[in-house]
């Protein structure tokens, strides 16, 4: 076991057990500064020069590049037990990502960086989701940069070769009445589509139950991003206000996943909703939300979430093969 591998292993269990998004946080910051080492053993004092590391993750470091199994993932796994363990092996069944951004909006890297960053981790398949048009503070896409975005995305797909492909998608802002800002040709165009809602999170819960009623039951909605909008960190966000029961109903009902957001400082459902769109049969894809490639490295904490919900792959959109899923997205009246 690498330091890497060790680094994120504890940051999924620390999710497992419900930790401090900050901490979670600091292990997924440690693994990805991690990776510029050179193989061989290190010490914590070296390793601590590292940015964002500190003293608890630079021993961790140590140990594990000593092929040590590192004391703290040893004591985490041991009161874990083995239903941690199976869950780490359902976030091992990934095969892709429904949500990844790029700096065509407001991610900070090149559609091929963040590409060849989801192939390297083995993914078999990421759909590339930069925002629609009204939702200007991210750079949203007008129609004809997505379309443009399309020809990019065909061109790239040839040039990696088998193996891996980028979808095409976008995260779709739902309007006030429900509607999804982007043309209905481009959308039927789209191989995924994530809908989300960015303005007026703190609406009263009638309209902003209808608002996301009827989003969802859209045929172009494959996925329904971020359902609270809450931010756990910082400041802080308080999540929206809906009839979660009413909106699951409807996303069952109408084959649209819900997201597990794996943005620690989203943690978008949190658990009480998560468990309520479980028990309402729903679908769901563990998305990363990436803005960045490291950030790709977090879906192993959403996979956490999702088994303790007690989901399976058959329930999870994100471990199905390429063409199950886009059989799904194209059936089951979406697009």
């Amino acid at each position: 076991m690498d330091p890497v591998e060790a680094l994120r292993r504890i940051a999924f269990l620390l999710e497992w057990r419900g930790a401090s998004p900050y901490r979670v946080r600091a292990f997924h910051t440690a693994a990805e500064a991690a990776r510029a080492l050179p193989p061989g053993p290190v010490d914590a004092a070296s390793a601590q020069r590292l940015p964002g590391v500190g003293p608890v993750t630079a021993e961790v470091i140590a140990q594990a590049s000593a092929a040590e199994v590192p004391a703290y993932l040893a004591w985490l796994e041991a009161d874990a037990g083995p239903a941690a363990r199976r869950a780490w092996d359902l976030a091992g069944g990934t095969t892709g990502d429904c949500h990844v951004h790029s700096d065509w909006s407001d991610g900070g890297s090149p559609i091929e960086e963040m590409a060849e960053a989801a192939r390297a981790l083995g993914h078999r398949w990421a759909v590339l989701t930069d925002h629609s048009p009204r939702l200007t503070i991210a750079h949203g896409l007008s129609p004809e940069r997505l379309r443009h975005q399309l020809d990019v995305v065909a061109a790239l797909n040839a040039r990696l070769g088998p193996g891996f492909r980028l979808l095409t998608g976008i995260e779709c802002d739902i309007l006030d009445d429900g509607s999804l800002d982007q043309e209905d040709d481009l959308l039927d165009r789209l191989d995924v589509v994530v809908a989300s809602v960015h303005s007026k999170l703190r609406s009263e819960p009638a309209p902003m139950t209808a608002r996301m009623v009827a989003a969802v039951l859209n045929p172009h909605t494959d996925v329904l991003g971020h359902c609270t909008g809450r931010i756990v960190t910082g400041r802080g966000r308080p999540q929206s206000q809906f009839d979660a029961a009413a909106v699951f109903r409807a996303c069952a009902e109408a084959g649209t996943a819900v997201e597990i957001n794996c943005r620690p400082e989203r943690r978008d459902p949190p658990d009480d909703l998560l468990l309520q769109a479980a028990e309402a049969g729903c679908l769901f894809a563990v998305d990363t939300d990436a803005h960045a490639p490291d950030q790709l490295s977090w879906q192993s904490s959403g996979y956490a979430r999702a088994a303790r919900a007690g989901l399976g792959p058959d329930r999870l959109i994100t471990t199905w093969p390429t063409e199950a899923l886009l059989g799904w997205t194209r059936g089951a009246g979406n697009h």
